[in-house]
């Protein structure tokens, strides 16, 4: 008997005594079981008395109990289960079956019989089997042994106490059984709740341990559900929901924490940065994160967990981060970025306020490369910080001052009602504060400035054609020797051309393009062509004619200008050699720009056209600007002299917007001066421009030179200058410029011969 109940043991689950160590029902447990459903000895005696007769009737329970089990697809599916994870299913029914029938066949020796029931139960449920199941069972067994006793030869005393005997004994049995499901189910449950206190154990330790404060809040009932170590510390007692760090924020700022919670409480994840006075301490920048929790609903959060961290010390690395990323190290000044916001806002500023203006202006530094190479970069940036201070001196606080790159400066004119009042007060103010020269080791470094305005909104609308422009104006400024220039859409090429242009130039050329117009020369006392001036013209295949002035500032800007020149100066020349063909012996004049008279090469250049074209240099004359002459005076009066004594003659152009030291002529071979048109377009109405075109023939006849007028359109204009003596004029009034062929037929039928 006793190895039966080893085998029984064994088998009901196939379990070690260790694994069901929470299996044991306490010994309370069984006795109130014993004493619920108590079987009398003298039952006891009755269902031993007829104990062989019970256990031969019941042999053929196996079988209904087998059928009962595997017709149950639910059932039979977790007996299919254990056999494939390796189990007997054989042996684990068999031992459910020994179980429940030994409530019929147990022996008073039979010890232990409780806890072999509750073990049972704890395998059957790690098993995958239900009480309900278990219940069925036993049912199944009470109506086989209730039909049993009809057919046993037994008193109907007898029958009735085995009855209520084995009735009492499966309940108690089964019941033990159950008790196995849910010690079992206790024990998952025990142990699953100390692996998450072990868990939740851990992650408050972390969570104290961190340098920031965590909170939880329960949305629906406002409390706060969980607070680290930290929290507690910094407000002993409860609490306050949501934010306990709301009293302690700066008043400026609450509003913005407030909108972060109603943000999270939304379902959305929420930041706040605010400054807070915490335990007395200092007042900080915080920053309090919210991350919202989505409660079974799936749609609206239940619960919103918080995190205060101190953030001082990015506040300080960011703001310092921004200021060097918005600041010009050399001078402390505002870079081409921050620059680029102020003026996105002042334009933005004057688009609500109409008729108002913005203006730029954008400042270079003439002398910086000369000083910079021959002094030193140390120099250089004493002097570009200097030339900063004294521009910030002159800027008003409503307006901006920047470093742009390089000697390169801009100015921001706020919103103004008058852009032109604006812009000369600010131009005199610079201009007047650097008559005064510069300190650097002992040295005085004079110092002027060319600067370039654009204004808003009548040269652009938007901050990078704003700026555009005003460089534009600024080279061009440059170009003619002047300290400033507004932006004239006519003269300075849009960034639209010059994105336009900079694909198309460099094959006008190869694909003959350019052309060029003459317009002639003419005395003004015989009537008679002395001369004509080569223009360049571009024959656009879609824009149609594009003048010069659209042509060169992009040509300098891609290193065009060069090449340009040369085909300019030997299509010129070959004219000129075709003219002394038909008997027309008169010079071409060519216009050098700043850059193509800075080439080395300039004279063998000019030498070689001569050369191709075959004719002397008596043919040429050469039109520079005072500004071109002015930069490097030293060089140019090197180049002249030697073209000069080439034959070739030299041309002062625009003279009379440059330069206002005329030391210069004495030291030049120069033989034209040739009045810009600015001062003859009314000098028949205006005494001012007749005193100054009077002074400019008068010098350029005392110092040997011809004097040419140009831009003369009309007989009036022609007129003045007859009285005034200037000895040559171009423009409108004899003849437009004209191509090669038109030229010769208006030469003959004009009669100015030669």
């Amino acid at each position: 008997m006793a190895e039966e109940k080893k085998d029984r043991r064994r088998n009901s689950g196939e379990h070690h005594s260790d694994d069901l160590i929470h299996c044991t029902l306490p010994e309370s447990r069984v006795k109130e079981y014993n004493y619920v459903l108590r079987v009398l000895p003298e039952d006891l005696a009755i269902l031993q008395k007829h104990r062989e007769a019970l256990v031969a009737g019941t042999a053929g329970f196996a079988e209904a109990y087998y059928n009962c089990l595997f017709d149950n697809p639910d059932i039979a599916e977790v007996l299919y289960s254990y056999e494939r994870n390796g189990g007997d299913v054989g042996s684990l029914v068999r031992a459910e079956l020994a179980n429940m029938l030994g409530s019929i066949v147990a022996v008073p020796e039979d010890a232990g019989r409780e806890t072999d029931l509750v073990t049972a139960g704890c395998a059957l449920q790690e098993h995958g089997f239900r009480p309900v199941w278990v219940i069925a069972s036993y049912n199944l067994l009470i109506d086989y042994i209730n039909d049993l006793l009809l057919v046993l030869d037994i008193s109907s005393a007898d029958k009735h106490t085995l009855r209520s005997v084995i009735a009492r004994q499966l309940l108690r049995d089964m019941g033990l059984t159950i008790e196995g499901f849910w010690l079992a189910v206790h024990g998952s449950v025990h142990q699953v709740m100390r692996h998450l206190e072990k868990e939740l154990g851990t992650v408050d330790d972390l969570l104290s341990g961190i340098p920031h404060y965590v909170w939880s809040v329960d949305i629906k009932t406002n409390t706060v559900i969980y607070a680290n170590s930290s929290l507690h510390s910094l407000y002993a007692g409860e609490l306050e929901a949501p934010l306990p760090c709301l009293p302690d924020t700066s008043e400026e700022d609450q509003q913005k924490l407030l909108t972060a919670w109603q943000s999270a409480v939304s379902g959305a994840r929420a930041y706040a940065e605010v400054r807070m006075v915490l335990a007395g301490g200092e007042r900080h920048w915080y920053r309090v994160s919210m991350f919202p929790s989505v409660g079974r609903s799936g749609q609206e959060p239940d619960l919103v967990h918080c995190i205060l961290e101190d953030i001082n010390h990015l506040i300080s690395e960011r703001k310092l981060l921004e200021r060097l990323a918005t600041t010009d190290k050399l001078t402390q000044l505002p870079n081409r970025a921050l620059w680029t916001d102020h003026l996105n806002m002042a334009l933005a500023a004057s688009r609500r306020v109409p008729g108002s203006q913005v203006v730029v202006i954008s400042l270079d530094i003439n002398q910086f490369k000369m000083y910079n190479d021959t002094l030193g970069r140390d120099v250089g940036d004493v002097l570009l910080r200097d030339v900063a201070e004294r521009l910030d001196s002159i800027v008003r606080e409503s307006d901006s001052l920047a470093r742009l790159g390089g000697d390169h400066f801009g100015i921001l004119l706020q919103p103004v009602n008058n852009a032109r009042v604006a812009t000369e007060r600010v131009i005199t103010q610079v201009l007047d504060s650097f008559d005064m020269p510069f300190s650097s080791r002992g040295k005085q470094l004079c110092v002027s400035l060319t600067m370039g305005i654009a204004c808003f909104p009548e040269d652009g609308t938007n901050e990078e054609t704003l700026l555009t422009n005003a460089e534009s104006a600024m080279h061009r400024a440059k170009r003619n020797g002047l300290p400033y220039q507004y932006f004239d859409p006519l003269n300075d090429v849009s960034p639209e051309e010059q994105l336009r242009y900079s694909g198309q130039i460099r094959s006008a050329l190869d694909n003959n393009e350019f052309m060029l117009h003459y317009q002639p020369q003419v005395d003004i006392q015989t009537s008679r062509i002395t001369g004509v001036e080569a223009l360049l013209r571009w024959e656009h295949p879609v824009e149609g004619t594009v003048m010069p002035q659209r042509i060169i500032p992009v040509a300098e800007q891609l290193g065009m200008i060069t090449p340009i020149t040369d085909w300019v100066l030997v299509t010129a020349l070959k004219q000129c050699k075709q003219w002394i063909y038909d008997g027309i012996h008169i010079p071409v004049a060519v216009n050098f720009s700043a850059r193509s008279f800075r080439n080395p090469r300039l004279l063998e250049k000019i030498q070689w056209a001569l050369k191709v074209a075959e004719v002397g240099g008596e043919y040429l004359e050469i039109e520079i600007t005072e500004a071109t002459l002015m930069q490097d005076l030293d060089r140019a009066t090197d180049v002249l002299n030697r073209l000069s004594d080439t034959g070739v003659t030299i041309a002062i152009d625009d003279f009379g917007t440059g330069y206002s030291s005329l030391s210069y002529l004495k030291q030049l071979p120069i033989h034209t001066l040739k009045i810009d048109q600015s001062f003859i377009m009314d000098v028949a109405f205006d005494q001012q421009d007749v005193a100054i075109v009077r002074s400019i023939i008068e010098l350029g006849h005392n110092l040997g030179y011809k004097v040419v007028a140009e831009g003369v359109e009309n007989g009036m204009a022609w007129d003045v200058l007859n009285n005034l003596g200037c000895d040559t004029a171009q423009g409108f009034h004899i003849s437009k410029p004209l191509a090669d062929h038109h030229f010769s037929t208006w030469l003959t039928a004009s009669g100015r011969t030669a």
